[in-house]
């Protein structure tokens, strides 16, 4: 996993029917299922990110309560959004190699991820919670259509790569360097929460005419019994490169 970029240079793709999904058929990842896996290898239902839902880290601050990673508020919504800025003319497809967020001091480097043998998606190695994945049978980030990055949200030894990711704003940039040598900047446009059961796949995934980015990881509360119960989905589009 991670050394494989081939067959992911800017091919938009649909979100396919769950029975439907298989290696390397170019079908969409399925959202992720709040259970957490008991194994590194026992993946459950469709995970769009994740053993990112292995994590496990909550904090208490002066209660018994758990405090759990930032939730987006209401107000970062793709509906209170309204009109989306305009972006840039999409770059030629070429592999990502880090992603950058300076709002909330994300600076981790990328590996491909591909389908498993259930037609969910790979996840960064469960030892690995400083490193993020993208999906490279998809859109490259930056090239036309949905490209997708997923990562940890924490782990029992403490916070993953993502666990910040609800606490981004709109207009906050996210950059992409890649193999071409050419940075992909990204502005967020909407933070949005979603329960499991409830995934809006055709809303996150949906093919762009544009270059489109979308930034995944566990969220949407936390059940000890059966771990996070949803993702928190980040909207952005190519507003410049360097």
């Amino acid at each position: 996993m991670g050394g494989d970029f081939g067959g992911a240079r800017g091919r938009d793709y649909r979100p396919r029917p769950v029975n439907g999904d298989r290696p390397g058929s170019g079908a969409h990842p399925r959202p992720a299922r709040s259970r957490v896996p008991r194994t590194p290898t026992a993946r459950h239902g469709g995970l769009v990110a994740l053993a990112a839902c292995v994590g496990i880290w909550l904090v208490t601050s002066g209660s018994r309560e758990p405090v759990g990673p930032p939730l987006p508020s209401p107000g970062e919504s793709l509906t209170a959004a309204g009109v989306v800025g305009p972006g840039i003319a999409p770059l030629p497809g070429s592999p990502p190699g880090r992603i950058r967020i300076p709002s909330i001091r994300v600076d981790a480097p990328l590996t491909g991820l591909g389908l498993d043998a259930h037609g969910s998606l790979e996840v960064p190695p469960p030892d690995r919670r400083d490193l993020a994945g993208w999906y490279r049978q998809g859109t490259t980030p930056g090239a036309t259509g949905t490209a997708v990055i997923a990562g940890h949200v924490d782990d029992a030894a403490g916070p993953g790569v993502f666990y910040d990711l609800g606490a981004l704003r709109r207009g906050a940039s996210i950059e992409i360097p890649r193999a071409d040598g050419r940075t992909a900047v990204f502005t967020v446009h909407a933070v949005e929460v979603y329960d499991a059961k409830a995934f809006p796949d055709t809303r996150v995934y949906g093919p762009s005419a544009r270059a489109e980015l979308r930034v995944i990881t566990c969220g949407g509360g936390f059940s000890p019994r059966t771990g996070y119960r949803g993702n928190v989905v980040v909207f952005a589009h190519l507003t410049g490169t360097y």
